[in-house]
């Protein structure tokens, strides 16, 4: 036994000496084993052509003439089988009609032996052969570089080595020697761990089609090479696309005999446990090689946006993983209109991208990277705008707009799950509030991050008067502004200050009063401060969260004219017996009050199937609703603030 273990350690140290020796221009090979190009057609050894049930000549010829697409969808379909084990049922081995008198186990690992031989035999043909003729040809005429040609034939080297002088050698000692020891899953055990260097080939092979179709086309001095050889008998007048398939093809190959060959052998046969574990190891190496597959499918389908963004983000890299893209709406915070734009989301950025018109070279121009660490994402309420919903990061806040709901929660649960898998693999970008639910949290978080990320801007139309001194906007005195710390509507002398904000790399920026005295710790001068608060005014704009009932109501009647304005009509919970008037949502005054109590509410075909009027002594006010749904709930919701029914917080069905 321990003669037995010396011998296997001895032979595992010589192997990685070969390897480590691989790529030396003329290997040394033991004579016994040594394979020649002009060997390989000798009586009893298969022709290269006829090695196994997983060639199939017509498939060599088509990759001859289309190696740019069918590598790659080659090599998709060699994984679905392996993946599933479809391959098992549409390539069952076939039997022998004249070795009926052997052993069932015999006549298999006989057939191993006859396959390997073949496979050796275009091994030697593409290392020793292909490799070394085109090598020889780069150093001499320096047509095309060196480097290609290692590319192209990746680690064959290695592979060669490892099967002429230990894989085939093993076997056939085994064979002659069958009849004192009938096993082969002691030698298969000992050796298929090294079968997981097929990875790397196989992780390289489409790159590998790709440079031999173009330097084919490329290099005249290249094509003659491979043309030459080609043509010679030792290639079997098959291309060199076929011959470099055969180490993709072979590990199947082997799971697939061995496991004839364990479901042939009598329950008692000592050879039974390590033909089992052997099965097992081969089975393992083709998973390694599946793997390989879809990691370098991950890298090519990165390799390709970083095409279509213009090559402007350096975004291929083996950590980054693209997790959804797509076509969205940006809500503008100036235009009525929402913009076609397109995200790429991947583990660590979100990149904002504007599709551009002429697609010369890149198809997207990247506007803004988002930093994934740090990233917020939440739903908008927008009657306005469906589907809506907020992307808050360090370096920008997007309001975008899905084409449907289900759109929407597709790119929420992308963006939560990337911030949750950032999140847990750095402690430091957790943050203190989880997810972000009405007006109150955003403005308890803004105070927190006020200048550290991006805000979220007030739209344009959501006001009329500048939301700090409540000074109503016009086209030529008083103008609407931006604050870059908090993102609110201003008027210029609410925003003449500059303070520096950390998300933009501490530039100034333009920020309001209020943004400008906690950012800098200087007070604003007194003759600056000139805001005028009225009774209307409650504090600022009031969403659904704050309000018994809120929504636009088109104002009609004597009073407003015979079409009149839309108003932003809100009852607050904490004042439910009046109805304020708003000229936009964001607004910080109502311009109109309706004290509720005591009025009637007038509702029904009379006045329209979406309208309802407020009438007491004389006073008459006439709204009307964009659906009958919505005037029904407003009715409801002004009915029981006449009556001075003041409703509970359980009421929430009356809410917009």
């Amino acid at each position: 036994m321990e003669e037995e273990n010396e011998e296997k350690l001895a032979s595992v140290s010589n192997l990685v000496t070969v390897f480590e020796n691989s790529r030396t221009p003329e290997a040394v090979v033991p004579r016994a084993h040594r394979l020649e190009k002009d060997e390989c057609h000798r009586p009893g050894c298969r022709p290269p052509q006829s090695s196994g049930p997983w060639e199939r000549p017509s498939l060599g010829e088509t990759l001859a003439s289309e190696s740019r697409t069918v590598t790659r969808r080659y090599l998709n379909s060699l994984k679905n089988k392996l993946s599933s084990g479809a391959w098992r049922k549409s390539c069952q081995p076939g039997t022998d009609p004249g070795s009926g008198t052997q052993e069932p186990e015999k006549r298999i690992v006989q057939e191993l032996l006859e396959t390997e031989q073949a496979y050796v035999a275009r091994l030697h043909l593409l290392d020793q052969v292909f490799f070394q003729e085109l090598l020889k040809e780069a150093q001499s005429s320096k047509a095309f570089p060196e480097d290609v040609v290692r590319l192209i034939f990746s680690n064959i080297s290695s592979i060669y080595q490892f099967h002429s002088q230990f894989f085939f050698p093993e076997l056939q000692q085994r064979l002659e020697d069958w009849t004192a020891t009938p096993r082969i899953g002691d030698v298969i055990q000992k050796l298929a761990p090294f079968l997981k260097m097929y990875s790397e080939y196989v992780k390289n092979f489409d790159r590998a089609a790709e440079l031999l179709a173009t330097w084919t086309d490329k290099s005249p001095p290249f094509q003659e090479v491979i043309t030459r050889i080609q043509d010679s008998e030792a290639s079997g007048s098959l291309t060199l696309q076929h011959h470099m398939l055969e180490p993709v093809q072979r590990l199947p190959r082997y799971e697939l005999l061995l496991k004839e060959y364990v479901q042939k052998l009598p329950a008692q046969a000592p050879d039974r446990n390590d033909a089992q574990k052997a099965l097992d190891m081969i089975f393992s190496a083709a998973q390694h090689s599946n793997a390989a597959i879809t990691e370098m499918e991950r890298l090519q389908d990165l390799w390709e946006v970083y095409q279509r963004l213009g090559l402007e983000d350096d975004i291929v890299d083996p950590s980054n993983t693209l997790l959804r893209e797509g076509p969205v709406l940006k809500i503008s915070f100036r235009r009525s209109d929402p913009m076609e734009r397109y995200l790429f989301l991947f583990n660590n950025m979100l990149l904002y991208c504007v599709p551009r018109v002429i697609q010369v070279g890149s198809h997207f121009h990247v506007r803004t990277r988002i930093d994934v660490a740090g990233m917020k994402v939440r739903e908008l309420s927008d009657a306005e705008f469906p589907h809506a919903f907020l992307v808050s990061g360090k370096q920008r806040t997007l309001e975008l707009q899905a084409r449907s709901e289900e759109e929407m929660i597709s790119w929420m649960q992308a963006c939560q799950a990337a911030i949750d898998q950032i999140e847990k693999r750095n402690e430091t970008f957790k943050t203190a509030v989880q997810g972000l639910e009405g007006d109150t949290q955003e403005q308890e978080l803004q105070s927190e991050e006020l200048g550290l990320r991006a805000p979220q801007w007030v739209r344009d139309k959501m006001v009329t008067m500048c939301m700090r001194c409540q000074e109503p906007f016009n086209a030529l005195r008083r103008r609407r502004h931006h604050c870059r710390a908090c993102g609110y509507v201003v008027c210029a002398r609410c925003s003449d200050y500059r303070a520096e904000l950390k998300y933009d790399d501490n530039r100034p920026n333009r920020v309001c009063c209020d943004c400008y005295t906690f950012l800098t710790g200087n007070v604003v001068p007194k003759d600056k401060e000139d805001k005028r608060r009225g009774i209307l005014e409650k504090g600022f704009a009031m969403g659904s969260e704050q309000s018994l009932m809120c929504s636009f109501l088109q104002l009609l009647g004597d009073r407003w004219g015979k079409n009149g304005p839309r108003g932003w009509c809100v009852i607050p919970w904490d004042d439910p017996l009046v109805l304020y008037i708003y000229a936009a949502p964001q607004d910080m005054r109502a311009h109109t009050s309706i004290p509720l109590l005591g009025y009637q509410v007038i509702a029904g075909p009379q006045v329209g199937p979406r309208v309802f009027q407020l009438q007491q002594s004389g006073q008459l006010y006439t709204f009307k609703a964009e659906t009958k749904e919505l005037k029904d709930r407003w009715v409801k919701a002004v009915e029981r603030s006449a009556s001075g029914q003041i409703p509970g917080g359980s009421d929430g069905d009356l809410s917009d």
